[in-house]
């Protein structure tokens, strides 16, 4: 049973990687061609994430990024609001 196990693992991990370096290059090629490319990238990401900690790592450094930018926003949006209103 053991060889099996193996065999099996194996291909599991092939197809996670080939799935999700499928939807990651998708989403990179929708960086420039039209599409969610902020939606893909990170859903390649996870998916590469079940089997290998370089993608786990890279999908919380684009989660990080993506909070920090999405904060600064928020406040700009607000101090923003503040000055057209007189608060």
């Amino acid at each position: 049973m053991a060889p099996f196990k193996e065999t099996y693992k194996l291909a599991k991990r092939i197809a996670i990687a080939v799935v999700g370096i499928s939807v990651l290059a998708i989403g990179v090629v929708m960086i420039i061609a039209p599409g969610p490319a902020l939606v893909l990238i990170p859903v390649g990401l996870a998916i590469l994430g079940l089997e290998f900690a370089w993608a786990r790592l890279w999908l919380k450094r684009l989660r990080r990024r993506i909070s920090a930018r999405n904060m600064q926003a928020h406040g700009e949006r607000a101090e923003n609001h503040r000055r057209r209103h007189g608060e």
